[in-house]
């Protein structure tokens, strides 16, 4: 089977919100979301520091409490799922915080990311072909490389396991723009076999250059949406992110 009908399926790799909901405490952070990402397609999800976005990300994957709405992950209810069963149904995740194993070689590091041994050569060579620079560094420790580059491997991780649907949290933030134009390159590759994606950014010219549609979070809702390379596109966004 071709590798995007095998990623895509029926309704392989789709996400829906519908009118979710959650926060933290008495917080309400997420207030009525509805948000849906087709197979294959690559959506922004745009705004601000403080507006939400991280917490719908770990909304979606149970790391924060659904309180109201619903959630499908390929079809299937999606709220409160074990990590095991995201894994299973296709999900990866690639967070804004630096979650690697600083003391752990760049192999070990992406060598967690897969259940067997025996994955790892195929999927090695895959990130490889992606990353270049790893090719000679495997044996290099996490923490020593630049920040750029750890992003490079965080999302390199997340892709071992080839998921159907990524959500991906400001992977651009802090990195050269030689190295954005490399992970764009990457993302929009994956994406062509068949690659579902929420990214949520706040670098607009790299998001909308990216994506096939985007939204705006203000304060816990979406108040703005629409194809990425409309010609007005650009300027809708930066006038919410600039009040």
């Amino acid at each position: 089977m071709p590798e995007a009908a095998r990623r895509t399926g029926a309704a392989g790799g789709a996400l829906a919100l519908e009118a979710v909901s959650s926060g933290y405490g008495a917080v309400a952070i997420v207030k009525g979301v509805t948000l849906s990402v087709r197979p294959g397609e690559i959506v922004a999800l745009l705004g601000k520091n403080g507006m939400g976005k991280t917490t719908l990300l770990k909304t979606t994957l149970g790391m924060v409490a659904l309180r109201g709405g619903s959630i499908a992950i390929d079809g299937q209810p999606g709220a409160g799922l074990s990590p095991a069963k995201l894994v299973a149904l296709g999900v990866g995740y690639a967070p804004q915080e630096q979650p690697l194993f600083q003391d752990l070689s760049i192999r070990d590091n992406l060598r967690l990311a897969v259940p067997s041994d025996r994955q790892l050569p195929e999927a090695l060579g895959r990130i490889v072909g992606h990353f270049p620079f790893l090719k000679d560094r495997l044996s290099q420790r996490a923490g020593t490389l630049s920040g750029g580059e750890q992003k490079m491997l965080i999302l390199g991780r997340a892709l071992m396991l080839r998921p159907r649907l990524l959500l991906i949290d400001e992977i651009s933030e802090g990195v050269q723009p030689s190295m954005i134009d490399r992970l764009r390159d990457v993302l929009l590759a994956e994406r062509a076999s068949g690659l579902s994606m929420l990214v949520v950014e706040q670098n607009v010219a790299f998001a909308l250059a990216l994506a096939d549609s985007y939204a705006v979070l203000k304060l816990g809702e979406i108040v703005d949406r629409g194809p990425a390379k409309a010609p007005q596109a650009r300027a809708r966004v930066v006038d919410h992110l600039a009040v």
